[in-house]
């Protein structure tokens, strides 16, 4: 997925970890068993129902919950109303920011205090040990420039799982940085068969873009949905009208519902926009196993290539690279310079990339989420270095060149690109934003079970 392109050097006026995969211990093994099915194990009279599980989707969470963006915290709440549709089976903190596997602790606290009542509607709700024990700590920051570092115990739980006899998928929704499935598919590339990975990218593509530079090199056949832009129409565009405002379905539907209800309008002023929670919708109303078919978590097309576009010189405005592709720079090596130099790039005044010095070039990345002029300058204690700037326009990609899908990634979906699928600037949106009253209307529904126990007569949901 690379076009190069190498003009002259312009204003550049210079001279141009792999980590072992950790052995699981028993207690590893144990608690991975028992986080699938605690539940059932509370429920004995289930066992003979077990097989039924076949139609369930296996379901892994990677969340950067507390981190950069607090709209996770909702995303989670809803996950949680709906666990148990799924067989959750890991929820994994990992980057990009602050974000820490206590933020997922603190929501389950709620949750546990909504248990009682969620269980009468459902004998399927996990119980919060179980919950407690599936959560993990992943990578606490990027690992740098090459997309791997050292595995985590997010990272292994994400091997552990994948590895489980079961001949059913291990969905990981990907709500933040992509790190810690980079690391495990590092670590462990047999898993890559059983994954099947949604991906909430845009920002969390710029954040963390050698990792996913690292994933799309080495495991071009993994399948994933990258959806840039599409997860937007959760929040952006359908119907707003009167009760299905973001703000109002919040004071509506959610607050005073449970102990999650109110958790949830705690967060973002009270307003909707559980931006991951379209990689959920995907599994609850759709087609999971064809994302080209409509669902709640949008539709996508077949990747393209042409979607990495490399430059040998530092860039001006009129240079351009592809919206959500991957930008990299491979600069000539300043004279003079070495490897106990330091540099890293800044881009558009805030996001950080590392530097490689491979003692030959200069490299660096970046995913503009954004179609728009990025400016950058480099800040590097090599004099000659030090202040070098530039700029570059992030622009959606030809058509013609959409409609040609990849040979190399044969499972890799994206936003779909026609204008008529977009919500404004937000490619695909509209796919998700047609179904925003039957979504929410639901949700407002199932936020109900943490109000009150299910009627005497009736007989929980299996």
């Amino acid at each position: 997925m690379t076009r190069r392109l190498s003009p002259s050097l312009g204003s550049l006026t210079l001279v141009p970890v792999i980590s072992t995969p950790r052995r699981f211990g028993l207690l590893s093994a144990l608690v991975c068993l028992v986080s699938a099915g605690f539940a059932l194990a509370a429920h004995p009279a289930l066992g003979a129902e077990r097989p039924s599980s076949a139609l369930r989707h296996r379901v892994l969470v990677s969340t950067d919950i507390g981190g950069t963006d607090p709209d996770d915290f909702q995303s989670m709440v809803h996950l949680l109303v709906y666990a148990d549709a799924f067989d959750l089976e890991g929820l994994v903190s990992s980057p990009y920011g602050p974000g820490r596997k206590e933020h997922i602790l603190q929501v389950i606290s709620h949750y546990e205090r909504d248990y009682a009542h969620l269980k009468t509607h459902s004998l399927r709700y996990p119980a919060p040990e179980a919950l407690r024990a599936m959560t993990k700590e992943g990578a606490l920051d990027s690992p740098g420039p090459t997309g791997i570092g050292v595995a985590t115990e997010g990272s292994d739980w994400i091997v552990r799982c994948a590895r489980r006899a079961d001949p059913r998928p291990l969905h990981v929704l990907v709500w933040g940085g992509i790190e810690d499935l980079a690391q495990a598919l590092h670590d462990a590339p047999d898993i890559r068969p059983k994954l099947r990975v949604y991906f909430i990218g845009g920002p969390n593509k710029m954040w963390s873009v050698n990792a996913y530079d690292y994933i799309e090199r080495h495991h071009p056949e993994l399948w994933i949905i990258e959806a840039n832009a599409t997860y937007r129409g959760w929040f952006t565009g359908g119907n707003q009208a009167g009760e299905w405002g973001n703000t109002a379905f919040v004071a509506t539907h959610l607050a005073g519902r449970g102990a999650l209800g109110d958790y949830f309008a705690t967060h973002l002023r009270g307003t909707i926009k559980m931006g991951d929670t379209p990689a959920v919708g995907w599994l609850l109303h759709g087609t999971p196993a064809d994302p080209t078919q409509p669902g709640w978590g949008g539709k996508f097309v077949r990747v393209w290539d042409g979607r990495k576009t490399t430059f040998d010189r530092l860039t001006t405005e009129a240079d351009q690279a592809e919206v959500f592709g991957v930008v990299e720079f491979v600069l000539p090596l300043p004279a003079g310079m070495t490897r106990t130099h330091t540099a890293s790039v800044l881009f558009d005044h805030r996001i950080a990339a590392p530097v490689v010095n491979d003692g030959r070039v200069l490299r660096f990345r970046f995913a503009p989420r954004d179609a728009k002029v990025w400016p950058y300058a480099i800040r590097s204690d090599f004099p000659a270095l030090d202040g070098q700037s530039g700029k570059f326009t992030a622009v959606p990609p030809p058509l013609a060149r959409t409609r040609r899908p990849s040979a190399t990634h044969p499972h890799w979906w994206i936003d779909d690109p026609d204008p008529a699928a977009a919500e404004g600037v937000h490619p695909g949106a509209k796919s998700v934003n047609r179904w925003r009253e039957d979504f929410l209307r639901d949700f407002a529904a199932r936020i109900m079970r943490t109000t009150a126990p299910a009627a005497p007569t009736s007989v929980p949901m299996p």
